[in-house]
């Protein structure tokens, strides 16, 4: 006799989907400010951000103290936001440019960056990060790598 397999969980509608990137361009833009608290109101208790070099926080204050240090200031442009829909989460990829200055002061810009979220019941539950600033220090000390 077959075992009966269970359907799969039904796909994010359209409105869960637009709703998901709305909330992650949220987030980035009290990131930007940076207003953790804000970008507080965005996240789930769980949530997992994973930086640059495998760094771990779990919440905006951490990642806001830890660009403090990296960066004078930073922004970002963001170019687009790219959504998933997912058996009860949504993927969202948001995608730009950064641009600020060093530590040192000095300005620079057009420095990609992609972020990875999970979006599930309307809170950011996972963020990953990736972007060219080591690639860009390098260069700027000469180093050809």
């Amino acid at each position: 006799m077959p075992v009966a397999t269970p359907a799969p969980a039904p796909l994010d509608s359209p409105s869960e989907t637009q709703a998901a990137a709305a909330i992650v361009e949220a987030f980035l833009e009290a990131s930007m400010v940076p207003d953790p608290v804000k970008a507080a109101t965005y996240i789930a208790d769980d949530l997992v951000i994973t930086f640059t070099g495998g760094r771990k926080f779990s919440h905006p204050r951490e990642s806001a103290a830890f660009n403090a240090g990296r960066y004078k200031w930073v922004k970002k442009r963001m170019l687009r936001t790219d959504v998933v829909p997912g058996a009860g989460e949504t993927i969202c990829y948001n995608l730009g440019h950064l641009y600020g200055e060093w530590p040192d002061g000095t300005p620079f810009e057009g420095n990609r960056y992609i972020d990875r979220f999970v979006v599930r019941s309307g809170k950011i539950v996972q963020m990953d990060v990736w972007n060219d600033s080591a690639e860009r220090l390098l260069t700027k000390n000469g180093i050809v790598a």
